[in-house]
């Protein structure tokens, strides 16, 4: 293979992740792999100050946790409910060369690529961060808020020079893993954890889930990630991304589900692939748009056609289901992007049925049925 064409194969997987997310982690940190625990280290906190039914503390954790330009990782708890927790793995897009990495804020035609260093407070957040609502369906639900700021959709471990200037250092399962760590210690009695993906959140979000039900095995595990049923399975993206430039592979879980995989096996869907055979008691589920914008802009950038998208989302359904792990599913018409944090979450609605109402459901036990748009490019 040319080195241009192997940058070609590169840079269509972290298109599709950093622009799938545009517009659109705790014992303390260590830096080896682990079943989510880490190494110990000392936790600093500072209250954030927010309206009376918004109180939440910013936990900052040493060690080797830190964000891609090497400053400190926070993450941000909410404490009610001890026995019912949500912890959410944000969005913030990827990054994959010297160029998309630059910690400048932008990329290529002006557009942010990724975040790589903290800018989020869930205290600013709506949608399901709105304790006040009384239709929230996480009203009284503890919270662990996980900013994305490594680049390497909370899969990575390793500190990668990009060029003489730039040194990233992709260490998103380490700081994810301190926080599912400081989760299992402290609310040890937690009878339901939901574990919430945005963007490229949701790509990593089944493996964390699966990770919490090894730490917590008592403890009802459900999985709803939104917005990345459109990145496609591809080996040699796998193997490039997730096996070289983040050392995501490394950090796979020692599942015995997982014995005999490689890096290239690692795509997208394989995460929910994976987590769903090693503990089919998850409850695994996702939401997308049928032509989310930003997938399509970068679909298109890479010279795949936009209007196969949700194409490339039942087909990536299918496949898990296929392999046995059954897959609960909203997909809703149109382009939107954004569900969680806005107040679409509570009035978006497709065959009569409303999300926010589907949330509540699955989260409680009961049984829900697939919802898909019929008319998904108008609505």
């Amino acid at each position: 293979m040319t080195h241009a064409h192997e940058l070609r194969h590169v840079s269509k997987l972290a298109l599709l992740l950093a622009l799938a997310a545009l517009a659109a982690t705790l014992m303390g940190c260590g830096g080896n792999k682990d079943d989510g625990a880490g190494a110990a280290a000392t936790t600093a906190r500072s209250t954030t100050t927010a309206p009376a039914d918004r109180k939440w503390t910013k936990v900052v954790p040493g060690g080797e946790c830190k964000c891609a330009d090497g400053s400190k990782f926070a993450f941000w708890e909410r404490r009610a409910d001890p026995t019912k927790v949500v912890f959410f793995l944000d969005g913030g897009g990827a990054c994959f060369d010297a160029e998309s990495c630059a910690f400048t804020g932008f990329g290529v035609g002006g557009e942010e690529i990724y975040d790589w260093k903290i800018t989020d407070d869930p205290a600013d957040e709506g949608g399901i961060f709105d304790f006040a609502r009384a239709d929230n369906p996480f009203r009284d639900y503890s919270f662990f808020y996980l900013p994305s700021c490594t680049g390497d959709a909370f899969l990575g471990d390793v500190t990668r020079k990009y060029s003489p200037q730039l040194t990233v250092e992709h260490k998103g399962f380490v700081n994810g893993t301190a926080a599912l760590g400081y989760l299992a210690e402290n609310y040890p009695d937690a009878a339901q954890v939901v574990v919430v993906g945005k963007t490229v959140g949701s790509v990593a979000a089944p493996i964390y889930g699966g990770l919490v039900a090894d730490r917590l095995p008592e403890t009802q595990v459900t999985v709803f990630g939104g917005q990345s049923g459109s990145i496609p399975d591809d080996p040699d993206l796998n193997a490039r991304f997730f096996g070289q430039l983040w050392g995501a592979y490394d950090n796979m879980p020692d599942w015995k589900v997982n014995e005999g995989l490689t890096a290239r096996d690692w795509g997208a869907p394989r995460f929910w692939i994976q987590a769903g055979l090693h503990d089919p008691e998850l409850v695994l589920a996702r939401f997308d748009y049928a032509y989310d914008e930003s997938a399509a802009r970068g679909a298109a950038s890479m010279g795949r056609d936009p209007s196969k998208l949700l194409a490339v989302i039942d087909a990536n359904e299918a496949a898990i289901e296929k392999a046995g792990v059954d897959l609960h599913s909203y997909t809703a018409p149109g382009n939107g992007h954004g569900i969680f944090e806005y107040d679409v979450f509570y009035k978006l609605e497709v065959n009569g049925v409303k999300l926010v109402d589907w949330v509540r459901r699955l989260i409680e036990g009961e049984r829900v049925e697939d919802v898909h748009c019929q008319r998904c490019r108008n609505g």
